[in-house]
């Protein structure tokens, strides 16, 4: 074993979603609960449309567990849509005028139709609560290694949030979050951003805004510098950019490397004799630009994650389009949307950060049982505490 992957399927107001997950080992005892609560933060956030207001997600496992523990075959697990209208002519008309930013010209010449309809369903990211749940489900398995996802808002337009994020704070951070309607867990910024959104809902306009994640526990090691498809950083980035509307990934530092001296961006390497037995094995750093990660591989520190969602594509006020039928000028279709989701993109991106996470850590440790996983880890840290 070892090949953790994951696939969806389902569109956004048809009867269900669906996440089939493979390569889970056996004997990982999943907490639905924290599933399902993932599936809640995902709904919410100040900004969001009705929607929200209509479904009540939750998962339903449909193979893969006994008892609710794995069993080491595919897990499938759905989300059932209560807003299933997709074959409703009326509720789901043909969508003729394509919106700026969406998928709906691209999909619908690459689909030769001039309905954008049946590219809306599936670009939406209504499918996103189907990446949550197979990210929230790879979080059971990292927790049995003590290994740890955190994301949080970090700003937008004019709120920009200065707070740092360590191995020691972030669970008091974790519960600011929580209690603010943006995932913002600095006041300060919770009450500009809240501010934004409400002047762009009565400019009838959208906002984006930064997401950052943080993974804390990894060992040095998960990745590999010796393939360009196994390096870490670069698939947790294509997760990232995977999800709608992101359009900008960095790790650590990021693109302000670019404007710092070497001497300014590495980070200095130390070792503390108190600290061998933790997963950094000892070795320390007086900072991290690098974002726990150097050449495609963890490096004990804590990995550190940030994207940029653009503004939700769908606006009220509508933008310049054309009829696809005509080619003559219209404004943009309008569909039920939110004002801003960066607080639930923020959920998904926890999930699917963490999910490439587990994935590594199966590649370097993985077997068929989480007995073995585990044998092979304690292994591998022995071995690594005993090199002079």
């Amino acid at each position: 074993m070892g090949n953790l992957s994951f696939s969806t399927a389902g569109e956004s107001h048809g009867p269900s979603l669906i996440a089939l997950v493979e390569g889970f080992p056996e004997g990982v005892t999943v907490d639905e609960s924290f599933i399902n609560a993932e599936l809640v933060r995902r709904q919410g956030g100040y900004g969001r449309g009705a929607r929200q207001r209509i479904e009540a997600d939750s998962v339903e496992f449909l193979s893969g567990l006994r008892r609710g523990v794995t069993i080491g075959s595919p897990i499938a697990m759905r989300i059932v849509n209560k807003d299933c209208r997709i074959d409703d002519p009326e509720k789901a008309p043909p969508l003729y005028r394509p919106r700026p930013g969406h998928a709906d010209l691209a999909g619908s010449i690459k689909w030769l139709t001039t309905d954008c309809r049946g590219v809306l369903e599936r670009a939406s990211a209504r499918e996103t609560a189907a990446r949550t749940a197979a990210g929230a489900l790879s979080r059971c398995l990292l927790r049995e290694f003590g290994i740890e996802a955190f994301a949080f808002v970090r700003g937008s337009i004019g709120a920009n949030s200065e707070i740092e994020v360590t191995p020691t704070n972030w669970r008091q951070l974790q519960v600011a979050r929580d209690g603010s309607e943006v995932a913002c867990p600095d006041a300060a910024t919770d009450a500009k951003l809240v501010e934004l959104i409400r002047t762009a809902k009565i400019q009838k306009d959208t906002v984006g805004g930064l997401c950052e994640t943080h993974v804390f526990g990894c060992p040095p090691g998960l990745g590999s510098c010796m393939s360009r498809d196994l390096r870490l950083d670069s698939r947790l980035a294509s997760a990232v950019m995977g999800i709608q509307a992101f359009k900008s990934v960095e790790i650590g530092l990021g693109r302000a490397v670019a404007m710092h001296m070497g001497s300014q961006v590495h980070d200095p390497i130390g070792f503390d004799e108190s600290r061998r037995q933790e997963p950094c094995l000892g070795y320390v750093r007086s900072r991290n630009n690098a974002g726990g990660l150097e050449g495609g591989m963890t490096n004990g520190m804590p990995i550190v994650v940030t994207g940029a969602m653009k503004p939700i594509s769908t606006l009220l006020q509508g933008m310049p389009s054309v009829d696809l039928r005509t080619h003559q000028p219209e404004q943009s279709t309008y569909e039920r949307s939110d004002v801003s989701a960066v607080a639930a993109a923020s959920v998904v991106m926890e999930n699917v950060v963490a999910f490439e996470v587990a994935r590594a850590f199966l590649e370097k440790f993985g077997g068929d049982t989480l007995r073995e996983v585990r044998m092979a880890y304690e292994a591998y840290l022995s071995a690594a505490r005993a090199l002079q």
